[in-house]
């Protein structure tokens, strides 16, 4: 994939490896993935405080439940597939300087697809949300706690209002990645 950077833009964004691991992914989602992936990372980038002169790059892996299920038991101990999972290279408190690789993100397109069904959403909005619920987390934050979680809500979802997405928890919670 394409990293989107030009030479004279100031700032687009971290470098992006994309894996399409299940091609379903291609006809679930109605624009290109990989336009999706670079527009929800690289806002999740700007509003998450991610220096513009930072060279780091993220992974982004399109799978299946299966392999998301598998992945979710074994880091996790948790065995049942899960939206997205993120694993930063480096624990970073928001705000910290990330080294030359952020993390991976890692997507289960059945999941994606029942919850975006579920709480009716189309699925590229649901699946830029991701993203950038997932790069906020790499970056940092969390919700663990009350405070935590409230303060990356109010993040999350002023970054999806910049990326025209209706507040993804105005209704409840969405179930978290």
């Amino acid at each position: 994939m394409s990293d989107g950077r030009s030479p004279a833009a100031a700032r687009t964004g971290p470098r992006i490896l994309l894996s399409i691991e299940d091609e379903s992914w291609t006809t679930l989602l109605a624009a290109d993935p990989e336009a999706l992936v670079r527009q929800a990372l690289f806002a999740a980038a700007d509003g998450g405080g991610l220096p513009p002169d930072i060279d780091t790059e993220v992974s982004v892996t399109l799978s299946s439940d299966e392999d998301v299920r598998a992945l979710n038991a074994e880091w996790r101990g948790k065995d049942k597939p899960t939206n997205i999972l993120s694993f930063p290279m480096v624990a970073l408190e928001p705000g910290d300087t990330p080294g030359p690789m952020l993390g991976d993100l890692i997507l289960a397109r059945e999941t994606l697809e029942r919850e975006a069904s579920a709480e009716g959403k189309t699925p590229d909005d649901h699946f830029r949300h991701l993203l950038v619920h997932g790069l906020l987390h790499l970056l940092g934050h969390d919700h663990e706690d009350e405070e935590e979680a409230e303060a990356m809500e109010v993040l999350e979802t002023a970054i999806l209002a910049g990326l025209g997405i209706a507040d993804p928890y105005a209704d409840g919670p969405e179930p978290a990645a």
